[in-house]
């Protein structure tokens, strides 16, 4: 990977923008699968104070990668992987985590999956019993599904919902036919609230947008007074953005993007 660099940074951070990856900057249909137009105007706001980063579900691997895929010119001043762990660029292509928050994060989820490990198991086996789904376990999310489609999903749900309740900070994080159980309290929403206080911003000047299932969290007044979802967004999304008083853009992924910014930020 070539050797990217953030934009200096301003001055003064006066207000912070937080995009979804796929589907809502990168378009794998599209040509190009990000609009270069997205970063001429990350340019543009940063001259007035903006910081910008990325709040995604992807590991911080699978997002160096994506980096490439979009054709970053330059890096994000922020990233949020996997929905919860929060990182800041370092030199050589490397990026630093914030430890404070992220070892907070990791010892709240290993306790979580401990309280939750009789429940968890009676959820694997039905993934494997009664579905053609895959249990998955790795480091750091020991408890995850990936389903044939999204009606064999919308059936897991069903059995994970009559129980999960029961479950003290259990949650889970879903996107398409991916699932991840995590604790309650870290999500995109919580991880974002986190940088715009770093950034001493108040949710009034926070942008968010994404256009799936795990980035409900997110999109809500409480962490950003200007959310909003790309054309391309999931119809369950469209309708929580509608909801929240957001933005719904007619343009798909960046271009959806591009307009949802030109909409609420004027400079």
């Amino acid at each position: 990977m070539p050797m990217l660099q953030p934009l200096p940074m301003p001055e003064k951070t006066t207000g912070v923008l937080s995009f979804d990856f796929d589907g809502t900057l990168v378009c794998p249909d599209s040509e190009p699968m990000l609009e270069p137009a997205f970063f001429d105007k990350i340019k543009e706001l940063r001259e007035d104070g903006w910081v910008w980063g990325i709040n995604t579900g992807r590991s911080q691997a699978q997002m160096i990668d994506g980096f490439l895929e979009g054709g970053f010119p330059f890096l994000p001043d922020f990233m949020v992987a996997r929905e919860r762990e929060l990182y800041t660029p370092g030199s050589m292509n490397r990026w630093l985590p914030v430890r404070e928050w992220n070892v907070r994060s990791e010892k709240a989820h290993k306790k979580v999956y401990k309280r939750a490990k009789k429940f968890l198991k009676q959820v694997q086996d039905h993934v494997e019993s009664d579905t053609g789904a895959e249990w998955v376990s790795e480091v750091g999310d020991p408890a995850g599904i990936v389903a044939n489609s999204i009606e064999e999903m919308a059936g897991i749900l069903e059995f994970i919902d009559a129980g999960i309740s029961e479950q003290k900070d259990l949650g889970y994080l879903r996107n398409t036919i991916y699932l991840r159980f995590s604790h309650k309290d870290y999500h995109k929403g919580t991880s974002l609230a986190e940088i715009a206080r770093r950034c001493g911003v108040g949710a009034e000047r926070v942008f968010t947008i994404g256009d799936g299932h795990n980035d409900l969290d997110m999109l809500y007044p409480k962490y950003a007074g200007m959310l909003a979802c790309p054309g391309n967004a999931d119809d369950v999304v469209k309708a929580h953005v509608r909801e929240q008083g957001g933005y719904i853009a007619e343009g798909l992924a960046s271009l959806g993007t591009l307009e949802a910014l030109e909409h609420f930020i004027s400079l």
